[in-house]
C-alpha cells in the first residue's frame, strides 16, 4: 500500500499564488515505475487533471488550464511532490488530490492511478 498526504491548501486571492505538497509513504512506491499526479475537483464538477511527474526522469505534464503558470517538482530524498501555482484564477478553487500509479501511460487520465490522498482544499477569493 502507498499512502499520500496533501498539504498547503487554504485561501488564496485571484492573481496570487500557492504551493501544494504531497508526501509519499510506502515501501512499494517504485522510483523507476511510479508517476505522481495532481487532480482537482470542484463541487458538482468532474475530477480533472492538473499536473503530473514521472519519478525516474522527472518528466512533467500539465493541463492546458494551468500550463505556463504551474510547476510540478519532486524531491527524491524527501519523497515529496510540490505543485506551485501562480496567477490563480477563480476556477482554480477546488479540492486538490495527489495520486500515484505504476507504469502510467496517460498521466492525464485518473483511472491510471491506483492510490489517492484525502485531498486539500483550495479556496480562491475574487
Amino acid at each position: 500500500q502507498i499512502q499520500l498526504v496533501e498539504s498547503g491548501g487554504g485561501l488564496a486571492q485571484v492573481g496570487g499564488s500557492l504551493s501544494l505538497n504531497c508526501e509519499v509513504f510506502g515501501r512499494t512506491f517504485n522510483r523507476y515505475r511510479n508517476t505522481v499526479g495532481w487532480f482537482r475537483q470542484a463541487p458538482g464538477k468532474e475530477r480533472e487533471f492538473v499536473a503530473a511527474i514521472t519519478w525516474e526522469r522527472g518528466t512533467t505534464y500539465y493541463a492546458d488550464s494551468v500550463k505556463g503558470r504551474s510547476t510540478i517538482s519532486r524531491d527524491n530524498a524527501k519523497l515529496t511532490v510540490d505543485l506551485q501555482m501562480n496567477s490563480l484564477k477563480a476556477e482554480d478553487a477546488a479540492t486538490y488530490f495527489c495520486a500515484t500509479g505504476r507504469n502510467v501511460n496517460s498521466p492525464q487520465i485518473d483511472s491510471e492511478y491506483d492510490y489517492w490522498g484525502q485531498g486539500t482544499q483550495v479556496t480562491v477569493s475574487s
